[in-house]
């Protein structure tokens, strides 16, 4: 029988997230690849009972998290199940509903048929009464915003989610939605982006001012930008790897000569740090005070570990900053 570390959060840093009175862990474990039906199930387990024994207490999923869609839920409500749930009130647990998920007109999108329903399966599959985060997981620009955020609203009033999250929506959009969920008093209190060295959007599409000025969360998936920073690729790519069993994400052309040479010049400045390219990567995302979290991804415990040291070390000099800048750039 699983029994979690008791010393697990001695280590691991918490942030506030915004100004909510929630406190998330500044890495995460999000479940989007290597937790679907493919994935080794013992591998899958190893993973999550790392990532909390070392203080990680945030989960992060979607609905169509696989493959195939339901997957990681299915899999990881079985870890909840067999190893987990003795300190379900230790946990955060988040999912999301935007994409599509089953045939017809109701399995995508943001109406409040399809909202709901989607997270009613999602409940289902992870074998819980509640989630502590539902995002919606994109703008739908044909769905009225105010009928998206009501059903948010009585998502919550429903007890099927303590907080709402918004995901990919950007300044002006957040901005919109902020203002109907704080009428309707529902807690919205994050916002789940795309960011890091190598794609900076947040900056320039208005997240990182409206969430400041809001007092709302940000989370970042992809902070290493699908494994390039990373020293994965410095001497080719590996059979095992995603460009090569995948290839939805980070495809082989994305690795041109001139953006490795760059890349493994970041390194130096990593090494010099006394950090790997990825604890760099996580810091400078971290570094900012207005970012709460950052979302890892992993095949192999070791990657956590090796990850969440990044914590400990997020403040840079102008220098190394520069530096960056200039190589990412």
């Amino acid at each position: 029988m699983y029994k979690a570390k008791d010393n697990r959060y001695e280590t691991m840093k918490y942030n506030r997230c915004g100004r909510s009175g929630l406190l998330l862990p500044a890495v995460s474990l999000g479940l989007w690849h290597n937790f679907g039906d493919t994935g080794n199930y013992a591998t899958m387990v190893n993973l999550c009972t790392t990532a909390f024994d070392n203080g990680i207490t945030h989960f992060d999923l979607a609905n169509n998290y696989g493959p195939e869609g339901g997957a990681a839920e299915k899999n990881f409500g079985r870890i909840l199940k067999e190893y987990l749930m003795p300190y379900r009130d230790e946990l955060i647990i988040s999912t999301k509903a935007g994409y599509d998920m089953w045939p017809g007109p109701y399995g995508d999108h943001g109406s409040r048929k399809y909202l709901i329903a989607s997270l009613d399966q999602s409940l289902k599959r992870l074998g819980l009464e509640y989630v502590d985060i539902f995002y919606h997981h994109r703008p739908d620009p044909d769905t009225p915003l105010e009928e998206t955020m009501l059903a948010f609203a009585d998502i919550v009033r429903a007890g099927k989610a303590l907080y709402v999250g918004l995901s990919k929506y950007d300044g002006k959009q957040l901005e919109q939605a902020a203002k109907i969920l704080d009428e309707l008093h529902v807690p919205f209190i994050i916002s789940q982006n795309r960011y890091n060295i190598l794609d900076r959007s947040v900056e320039k599409d208005g997240v990182k001012k409206t969430c400041k000025k809001l007092g709302k969360g940000i989370i970042c998936f992809s902070p290493l930008a699908q494994g390039m920073l990373t020293d994965r690729y410095f001497n080719g790519i590996p059979a095992d790897s995603r460009i090569k069993t995948d290839g939805r994400y980070l495809k082989e052309e994305q690795l041109s000569a001139q953006t490795l040479d760059k890349i493994k010049k970041m390194n130096d400045i990593a090494l010099n740090r006394g950090q790997t390219l990825a604890q760099m990567a996580l810091a400078w995302c971290l570094r900012d005070e207005a970012i709460t979290s950052v979302i890892i991804g992993a095949s192999k415990p070791s990657q956590i570990l090796d990850n969440i040291k990044a914590a400990e070390h997020t403040e840079f000099t102008d220098d190394e900053l520069k530096a960056i800048d200039r190589l990412s750039m």
